[in-house]
């Protein structure tokens, strides 16, 4: 996990080792053994680490970059990977207990559905997604009145 995490992270950003271990205050021999999996970094290491690539410590150590057969890299903080998910022949999907407990999504509660069709599709609830309409086309009529 932290090792894989930390290859993907630095390749993902461009660093060279020199450069991350600079960063977090190590020789780059000390680094290279962190990527091998023979050594791990003490927990201020960890916190510099995370905020050099704006992930949580909780992300850096213990995600998963194997998901589901799919590679993927720590989300940045705020954001969520939480793997992946079939579509049933009446176009229906469950959306994981994690996801449903970190955004408050309850039986019953109404989602809008976004789509993009070069990016793909995202779903909010619907009182947040009323309200920011609300608010942009105030925004709007301020405007058209000044």
């Amino acid at each position: 996990m932290l090792r894989d995490n930390l290859l993907m992270l630095r390749n993902m950003n461009g660093y060279s080792q020199e450069e991350v271990a600079e960063k977090a205050g190590v020789s780059r021999q000390a680094y290279a053994k962190w990527e091998k999996g023979e050594t791990s970094p003490d927990i201020e290491r960890c916190q510099k680490l995370a905020e050099l690539y704006n992930i949580t410590i909780d992300s850096l150590v213990n995600f998963q970059t194997k998901q589901d057969g799919v590679t993927v890299p720590p989300a940045p903080k705020g954001k969520h990977m939480f793997g992946t998910v079939n579509v049933n022949e009446r176009g229906q999907i469950v959306i994981p207990k994690k996801a449903r407990e970190v955004f408050d999504i309850k039986t019953g509660d109404s989602l809008v559905l976004l789509g993009d069709e070069e990016e793909g599709f995202a779903l909010i609830k619907t009182e947040l997604f009323e309200k920011r309409i609300q608010a942009a086309l105030a925004n709007i009529n301020d405007k058209n009145y000044q």
